[in-house]
């Protein structure tokens, strides 16, 4: 057997009566989880004195003990790896059919990916296409230590996920644009798409499903030395602000449903000191990385203490939860799979839990007391 062809054995469905029975809808919701800065201080020495691995990625998967083998993550969608390069270093050429955040938490170095060269420091944060080939370096003098987010879980949960490394990575793909055959008149349907109910329905021919509409998907850097300083503005929203004071690292590519990949939104947040969120909830899940200040988070009734360099499940799906800072500003990032959900029309939000459940992206949204202007 080979990659093309392999044998299955013989198999068969099972039937399962389910006539009178409510929809299986008992989620087991993951502990909400705290890694501590001790912890990954360890795990980066330990991975720094590792001899050299042949492709260059000294890494570890940060998982929570909920998440099956097969699907190792630290929420069920999420992915989170530990990164470090030593001065001098670089990783082998790699691809895959994931999408990630890249969050560089000590030290600088660079990026070659599709072929542009993205120049990184400490708390940058960029975004990494799908099936992009892409390579890190540490030119600098300082060990360089990242934080990659993925979906990589979802992928192996529906058996699909495909990874590169080397020289099959950089594998030639066809130009932007290409298609071959494109000028063949019996590859065209000459109909194209048209309506066939009243209520919008269209028809589609194979030769439009097979071509859809491209969105360019590009590498975007988004530098702490640009982020912060609108960041900080926002402490002059004031006690009596009812909203999250954070900017979202956004990609237009992902359009409506507001992300930095099409699965994950990155926000960038500062708490003023002394500042509790309201209580809210939400069915997307969230990891927050505290660089700095400290407080904590009560979720589903459980409260846990914080400080800069933990990282946080801070919010399992439909989990109610609110966070407090303590007398220091907190800065932290937040990448949370809502884009993804927004694209299921599975995004159930409630900013008060006094007030309705709305399916953001698909009914209207809920507003601040922030004034316009």
């Amino acid at each position: 057997m080979n990659e093309l062809r392999r044998a299955f054995p013989a198999t068969a469905a099972r039937l399962v009566d389910t006539s009178g029975s409510a929809p299986r809808s008992a989620n087991e919701q993951w502990a909400p989880l705290i890694i501590s800065r001790a912890t990954i201080e360890a795990e980066v020495e330990r991975l720094a004195e590792l001899p050299r691995p042949a492709n260059g990625r000294r890494e570890a998967l940060i998982v929570h003990p909920s998440a099956r083998p097969d699907t190792p993550g630290l929420a069920p969608g999420i992915q989170v790896r530990l990164s470090v390069l030593l001065p001098g270093e670089s990783t082998a050429p790699f691809r895959h059919n994931a999408t990630e955040v890249n969050f560089c938490i000590q030290g600088s170095g660079h990026t070659r990916i599709g072929g542009r060269r993205i120049a990184f420091a400490r708390y940058d944060v960029w975004n990494h296409p799908s099936w992009l080939p892409y390579t890190h370096y540490n030119d600098g003098d300082a060990l360089q230590v990242r934080l990659t987010y993925s979906n990589t879980p979802v992928l192996q949960h529906m058996d699909i996920y495909i990874a590169e490394e080397g020289a099959n990575a950089l594998a030639a793909v066809p130009a932007a644009g290409h298609a071959p055959h494109a000028d063949d008149a019996r590859r065209r349907n000459p109909f194209g798409v048209f309506p066939i109910s009243d209520d919008g329905g269209l028809l589609m021919p194979y030769e439009v499903l097979i071509n859809p509409e491209r969105v360019r998907s590009v590498p975007m850097l988004f530098p702490w030395r640009r982020v912060k300083p609108e960041l900080d503005k926002l402490e002059a929203l004031g006690q009596d602000y009812i909203g999250r004071r954070l900017y979202m690292l956004y990609n237009p590519a992902t359009g409506r449903t507001n992300g930095i990949t099409p699965s994950f939104f990155a926000t960038m947040t500062i708490r003023p000191p002394r500042i509790v969120d309201r209580p809210h909830r939400h069915v997307s899940a969230a990891i927050n990385y505290y660089f700095h200040g400290s407080g904590h988070s009560v979720v589903a009734g459980n409260r846990y203490e914080w400080q800069a360099g933990d990282l946080m499940l801070s919010a399992p799906g439909w989990a109610v939860h609110n966070h407090a800072s303590y007398e220091d500003q907190v800065y932290e990032l937040t990448v949370q799979d809502q884009p993804l959900n927004i694209y299921m029309e599975s995004l159930l939000w409630q900013e008060d839990l006094k007030g309705p459940v709305s399916v953001l992206g698909s009914e209207q949204g809920f507003s601040t007391n922030r004034a316009a202007g």
